[in-house]
């Protein structure tokens, strides 16, 4: 099993991806489950949802994990989800190399 390529804090590796995910998350969150085979208007409306967003957060987190062979378990994406939103879904972005308007999927991985 793997680690992501970039820490949980990492999301300053792509300034731009971070900055638009601050404004627009739902934008970034639609891209990112788009990337994992859900539905991206669903999920970026998700983010508007008090508690379906939480939710729409930990499955996506999941599944990307899953797709990357990355360990981690329910408690660790909930925890990420909930205390470290935008850096949260910034790195998960920066792993499945989500385009944004203002960052490209490429970043540099700290490590």
């Amino acid at each position: 099993m793997g680690e992501f390529q970039n820490g949980l804090f990492g999301c300053f590796g792509n300034i731009g991806m971070c900055i638009f995910t601050y404004v627009v998350p739902c934008y970034t969150q639609g891209k990112l489950a788009e990337s994992v085979g859900d539905d991206c208007l669903l999920c970026g409306l998700a983010l508007l949802v008090p508690l379906v967003n939480i939710y729409a957060r930990v499955t996506t987190r999941q599944k990307v994990r899953e797709n990357k062979g990355i360990e981690g378990g329910i408690v660790g994406d909930l925890f990420a989800v909930c205390c470290c939103a935008i850096c949260a879904l910034v790195q998960e972005a920066q792993e499945m190399q989500v385009q944004t308007p203002l960052g490209a999927g490429e970043s540099i991985a700290r490590t």
